[in-house]
This record gives structure tokens, C-alpha cells and sequence, in this order.
């Protein structure tokens, strides 16, 4: 019997079949609509935190804070996640998907707890638990179910990937190795087992304790839990993200990595090493659960083992980008290549402000964060918000935008609308996200204002109220026009996204491979640049690092009158 082929796509050369092309399209736009929700929500958090309770009360800031949470953290992520992954068993690996119906089921299950707990947190005032919902604060028996509901549907996604990649493996559909995008997510789908089972660990007994059927629950047993689901979820997303960077090198300027097997190992070492970075939000825990000994080896060491796989790939996609410029002719000097890349295509700077976003933000304030001693200036502090708006936002959502570029007309057919507001876009949001992050990790870690607390200056009338010194108030200001410059951002991309969909010029094949056609050159370039560059940035986080903990080391000064 034929393969239920429907189409080969002419930029890309891959086939698109109509199960997964029609999944991959219903599990994005889901995913921009919880993105848009999002962004409406982060506007009472961050008026409350820049204009203070008067203008935004402190109630509604922890009902916006809850909502912009769930809608930007899990589920905007984990639809385009799930999206990403049916595209990559699928039409990378050239295979039928595997059980459409339960991917179908996976989708209206998703789609069933996310609904809910958006209804919960605009119709119910005890759901505004913070993203931390640590027992034994008790939220009402829906709101568990409505995460379970979600989990559920996720873990059933990540199956139909499982399925698919056995077809594509039994098929011989891929030659002698995995094509890299989908060793990538085969990553990501892995750390998605382990991150949802730990969720179901924490979250089914919550929902039967918050239904009277179990009297009581440990509430450090319950932390641990969670944050192997709560921290492993940015573990999945860090994959992901990743994944969809060698995607976008490949798309943007026909660019490959220098060394497959490399790429592959750093892939691996994520599976080692990247959920012992959990561990960070539990090294200030009071019980003496974790004892010392373990608490060194794993931030002085094991951790290290998944700093070493994004080193890798902090090189490798650069250098991908570098090689496949310099081949189309684009070499001459150090930096040649760099200037003449780009820059308006809006999924190929979309890449480079991810890449240099993430790791200059979000990968050096996590590794540093991440040790022992730095740990105890950093939590609980709008530090660990600004670390993960420069991990999640500006680097996975700012690289999920960067591959939208290229699903919409590639799996959609519609040519993007506004071009030159799409140009503008990634610089909107990327820059405006940097501004947020530095900010917030400034205000954290030297003047320790709090995370996820909304009457910063009144202390809520407590007696050990203070005044923060004037740069606190300065630095607040750039936090709103950070934040207000990453929304207007984000709105566009919202805009031209939808847009695009309801109004973008349908493309015909021709237009598609004349505007989209990847093209990978024969031949080897060394990534002269990007060694130069790695070196930069190496030297960078060195220094960040040391002064990181200079400055921990003003803190107390030791035999201080």
C-alpha cells in the first residue's frame, strides 16, 4: 500500500504528510493564542511592580502573576513543543505519523486543562498560588485535575513521537543516522518522560489530598517532586529551543555543524547532566535535607556536565552560521561574513539575538546561580526572574518566533504579511527582554527585591518595612520600558503571525522554493570568526562569574563593627 504521502515541500525537500502537517498547524496556533494571553497578563505585574499596589492592587497582581505564568511557562511552550515534534518525527524522519487519534487526544486533553486553569484563574480567588504552589497551600480540587488533565494529554504527545521514530527506525526512512534536528528532539521528548512523571508525582496526591482522600502531605517530599517537573520542564525547553536553532542555521543561510558526532554528544550530555540544575531551587532549604557533601558535588561538579553540552553548542551553531555565509562567498576576513548576513530576514536575526540572549542572560546567570554560595544572594530575589526571562523568553520563545517565520509559509502556504514590522520584530522583543532581564537580576541580586510579591516598597504594613536607596526606583523604570518594549514585540509577532494566517498572499510551490530554498554548498569553511568570538565570550563569563562572587563577598564583611 502507498505511503500516505501529500505533498514534498519545494523549499526543504521534506515530506509533509497530511496527519502531521494538519497537528503540527492546530498545536502552533493554539500555541500563539496562550502566547497573546500571556502577554495581556504581564501587564498588571508589571505596572504593580513599577507604579506599585496603588495602581495595581496586590490581589490582582497575584491573579495576573499566576496567569501569565501558566500561559507564557507551559502552555504557549508545550504547544509548540508538541508541534515541533510531530514536525520532526514526521516530516524530518519522512514517516507517517504513528496513532493520529491519540495525538488528537493528547491535543484536546492539553487544550481541556489549560482552558481550565485559565477559567480557575479568573473565576476563583484561592487558585492564585504562585507557580510554586508548595503544600500546604491547597488550591480546590479542579485546579490539580486541570493539571493533570494537561500532563496527560502532553505525556500521550510525546508517545505519538515514540511511535512515529520506531516507524521511521523499523522503515530505514532516515539512512545510516538520525538527522540532527530529530536527534535534538528526541532529546527533548526524553527529558519530557521524566519531567511529566515528576509532575505526576507531585500533582495526583495533591489532587486526592485536596479531595479529603489522603489527611495530609510532606511538604518537603512534595517541593522535591515538584521541581523535578517545575525546573525539569525548562530542561525540555532548553532542548527544544536548541533543536530549533540548528533548524533555523540550516533554513536561514543553508549552514550545517561543524561536527555532527559533537553535536550529538552535547545532545547526550543534556540527558546526564541537565536535570541537576533542579537542585538550585532547593540549596537554601532549611531542613538539612540536602545534605553538604551532596549539595558540593552536585553544584560543584556534576551540574558542569550540561554547562559542557551548551558550551558545545554555543559554538557549533555559530559556527554553523558562519560556515554555511562563507560559503555562499561571503568570507572575506575575520568578520566578513557577519556583515554581510541577514539581518533583515526576521528568523535569521530571531536566531543570533536567541543565541547571544541566551547565553550571555540566561546560560551565565544560571551557571552562576546555580553554585552553592552565589545561590544565597540569588533566591527567592527578581534575580531568578530576570535569569529565566533571559532562558525561556529570550531564548526559547525569541527562537520559536525565529521558526514561525518559516512554518508559515512553509507548512501554511501563506506569504507574511508586514514584512518590514516581521524585520523589526525580534529586535523589539529581543532587546527590550535583554533590558528587562539585566534589570531584574540587578535589583535581585545587590538591593534583594523580592520575586513574586506584590507590595514591594509597603512590605504589606509590616514593622520591618525600609526604603530602598534611589537607584532601586531608577533601575524599576528601565525594568517598564524593558518590559514595555519586549510587549510591543510581542504583540507584533502576535500580529503578523495571525495576520499572516487570515490575509497572507497564498504561495504556490514556485513562489515557495524561489523565496524559502535551502541551500547547502559543497565544500568545508573554518569558523575563523566564531573562534574568536567564543573566545569573547568565554573571557566574559569568567569574569562575570568571579564577580559575581566578589560581590557576594562584600555582603558580610567579616569582623565589621
Amino acid at each position: 500500500m502507498a505511503l500516505p504521502l501529500e505533498r514534498t515541500c519545494p523549499a526543504t525537500g521534506l515530506r509533509l504528510f497530511s496527519a502531521a502537517e494538519t497537528l503540527v498547524k492546530w498545536n502552533a496556533v493554539t500555541a500563539v493564542v496562550f502566547l497573546l494571553l500571556g502577554f495581556l497578563w504581564v501587564i498588571p505585574t508589571t505596572l504593580n511592580r513599577v507604579l506599585g499596589p496603588g495602581v495595581v492592587s496586590p490581589n490582582l497582581y497575584y491573579q495576573a502573576t499566576f496567569l501569565h505564568g501558566w500561559n507564557m511557562l507551559i502552555f504557549w511552550i508545550l504547544f509548540f513543543e508538541v508541534a515541533l515534534l510531530y514536525f520532526a518525527a514526521s516530516a524530518i524522519l519522512k514517516t507517517p505519523l504513528a496513532w493520529p487519534g491519540l495525538a488528537w487526544t493528547g491535543f484536546w486533553l492539553m487544550l481541556a486543562g489549560a482552558l481550565l486553569i485559565n477559567y480557575l484563574g479568573m473565576a476563583q480567588p484561592l487558585t492564585f498560588l504562585p507557580f510554586t504552589p508548595y503544600v500546604p497551600l491547597k488550591a480546590p480540587p479542579l485546579f490539580y485535575l486541570a493539571v493533570i488533565l494537561f500532563a496527560v494529554g502532553a505525556i500521550l504527545g510525546v508517545l505519538v513521537f515514540f511511535g512515529t521514530l520506531y516507524r521511521a527506525w523499523k522503515a530505514k526512512s532516515y539512512g545510516a543516522s538520525m538527522p540532527l534536528a530529530a536527534f535534538g528532539a528526541l532529546t527533548a521528548a526524553i527529558l519530557a518522560v521524566t519531567t511529566l512523571l515528576s509532575g505526576a508525582i507531585a500533582f495526583i496526591p495533591a489532587f486526592l489530598w485536596s479531595l479529603g482522600l489522603l489527611p495530609s502531605l510532606d511538604p518537603l517530599w512534595w517541593r522535591h517532586t515538584y521541581w523535578g517537573f517545575g525546573h525539569g520542564a525548562q530542561q525540555v525547553n532548553l532542548a527544544a529551543m536548541v533543536t530549533v536553532w540548528y533548524l533555523l542555521a540550516l533554513f536561514t543561510v543553508g549552514g550545517t555543524t561543524p561536527s555532527e558526532r559533537l553535536s550529538r554528544i552535547a545532545f547526550f550530555l543534556y540527558l546526564l547532566g541537565i536535570n541537576l540544575g533542579s537542585a538550585h531551587h532547593l540549596l537554601t532549604e532549611p531542613t538539612g535535607a540536602l545534605s553538604s557533601a551532596w549539595t558540593w558535588v552536585n553544584t560543584g561538579y556534576l551540574i558542569h556536565v550540561a554547562v559542557l553540552g551548551s558550551l558545545i553548542h554555543a559554538f557549533s551553531i555559530p559556527a554553523a552560521l558562519e560556515r554555511g555565509l562563507r560559503l555562499k562567498g561571503f568570507g572575506q576576513g575575520l568578520f566578513g561574513w557577519l556583515l554581510r548576513a541577514p539581518w533583515s530576514n526576521p528568523g535569521f536575526s530571531a536566531l543570533v539575538l536567541s543565541v547571544l540572549l541566551f547565553g550571555f542572560l540566561g546560560g551565565m546567570s544560571g551557571v552562576t546561580m546555580g553554585s552553592y554560595d552565589a545561590n544565597l544572594k540569588w533566591h527567592n530575589t527578581l534575580a531568578v526572574v530576570g535569569h529565566f526571562k533571559g532562558t525561556v523568553v529570550a531564548g526559547t520563545s525569541l527562537a520559536f518566533m525565529g521558526i514561525t517565520y518559516y512554518l508559515l509559509p512553509l507548512l501554511f502556504r501563506r506569504g507574511v504579511v508586514l514584512p518590514r514590522l516581521a524585520s523589526l520584530q525580534p529586535w523589539l522583543f529581543g532587546l527590550g527582554m535583554a533590558l528587562l532581564s539585566l534589570t531584574m537580576m540587578r535589583l535581585g541580586v545587590a538591593y534583594g527585591l523580592p520575586r513574586r510579591f506584590g507590595d514591594t516598597f509597603g512590605f504589606g504594613g509590616s514593622p520591618f518595612a525600609f526604603s530602598y536607596p534611589p537607584e532601586a526606583s531608577a533601575l524599576l523604570a528601565l525594568m517598564g520600558i524593558g518590559g514595555a518594549l519586549s510587549l510591543l514585540g510581542g504583540l507584533a509577532f502576535v500580529l503578523v503571525a495571525v495576520g499572516t494566517l487570515l490575509a497572507g498572499k497564498p504561495l504556490s510551490d514556485e513562489e515557495v522554493r524561489a523565496t524559502y530554498e535551502v541551500q547547502v554548498q559543497e565544500g568545508d569553511a573554518h569558523p575563523r570568526g566564531v573562534y574568536t568570538l567564543a573566545l569573547v565570550f568565554l573571557g566574559v563569563f569568567l569574569l562575570y562569574y568571579l564577580y559575581n562572587h566578589w560581590f557576594l563577598s562584600t555582603a558580610w564583611p567579616i569582623g565589621a563593627q
